[in-house]
């Protein structure tokens, strides 16, 4: 019995105490650093995923066949009709404290614009489910508006608000109310049946189906048309900007293009898309935080 329980050379001298030492040391720093260096590694192959890796060489060989006038022979086109990426960039840089300005104007027209459009087309939705015969219509009236094109709204919304940020805003509004009011009643009408027997077995009132069941499952939906819209209303409000506004990049771009600044116009074009990108990404990161209990969340 007593030479199974000490008879281990390392556990024994002093240099054995070391060592043990030193063993259970690096054991529980192997221990410790093991989560890390995992959490390294995925995050190494997250970057180097094909996913990432490819688009990303896509654009540097799009940039270079640009930046090298590819397109322009191929498409008999001059500098002054496509600038070159380092004119672009050399203008971003002359002028950028101007574009940062425009860009937050614009992107203000569009989020206001945006939320308020939203808004209305989640009240739309949840009126036309509430009361289908009455409301059912309000669906259709918002796809007609929808379908109104933007340079005709622009010179209605001008004179009911001003040429201030709330033509714009009220454009935008026009342009995205359709899409949440149509996702968020699809939403809200393709209730799993079982469920909805169920809340009726409960004896559930109608605001306690809309509150537990309806509203639950018409969130998936809902993100979708924020996401369409988040998009939507950058383009939205620089059309409005195109015919009633003086600042914005949908001003300076227009205004560009009449002095043959294409440089800037491109500037304009090219932080235009890039606040529309980031704007889909924090929609997109706030669906992954609000329903990240639907299993489409859960890959």
């Amino acid at each position: 019995m007593g030479s199974n329980s000490v008879r281990e050379p390392s556990y024994i001298t002093a240099a054995g105490t070391e060592e043990v030492s030193t063993s259970l040391i690096t054991t529980r720093n192997s221990v410790s650093s093991g989560p890390q260096k995992q959490k390294g590694k995925r995050r190494l192959l997250k970057w180097f995923n094909p996913g990432v890796i490819l688009p990303l060489l896509a654009g540097v060989l799009f940039l270079l066949l640009w930046e090298f006038q590819v397109f322009h022979k191929l498409f008999d086109l001059k500098k002054y009709q496509l600038p070159l990426p380092s004119a672009i960039w050399e203008a971003m840089r002359e002028n950028y404290s101007l574009l940062l300005s425009y860009t937050g104007y614009t992107l203000t027209e569009a989020v206001v614009g945006m939320l308020i459009g939203s808004a209305c087309g989640f009240l739309i939705a949840l009126a036309a489910t509430a009361w289908p015969r009455w409301g059912g219509g309000s669906l259709t009236l918002v796809a007609a508006l929808n379908a109104v094109p933007i340079v005709a709204l622009a010179p209605i919304m001008n004179l009911w608000f001003g040429d201030g940020i709330g033509s714009r805003a009220a454009i935008v509004t026009a342009t995205t109310m359709a899409a949440m009011a149509i996702n968020a009643y699809k939403g809200m009408a393709a209730v799993d049946p079982l469920a909805l027997d169920l809340m009726h077995s409960y004896a559930a009132g109608k605001p306690a189906v809309f509150r537990y069941l309806r509203i639950q499952n018409s969130l998936p939906y809902v993100f979708t048309a924020l996401k369409i819209n988040a998009t939507a209303s950058m383009i939205g409000a620089i059309v409005g900007e195109f015919f009633f506004s003086s600042r914005g990049l949908g001003y300076l771009l227009s205004n560009s293009i009449k002095v043959a600044k294409m440089p800037l116009g491109w500037s304009c074009i090219v932080l235009a898309a890039i606040a529309g990108v980031l704007f889909y990404l924090i929609v997109e990161r706030l669906e992954k935080v609000f329903i990240k209990w639907h299993s489409s969340q859960r890959s």
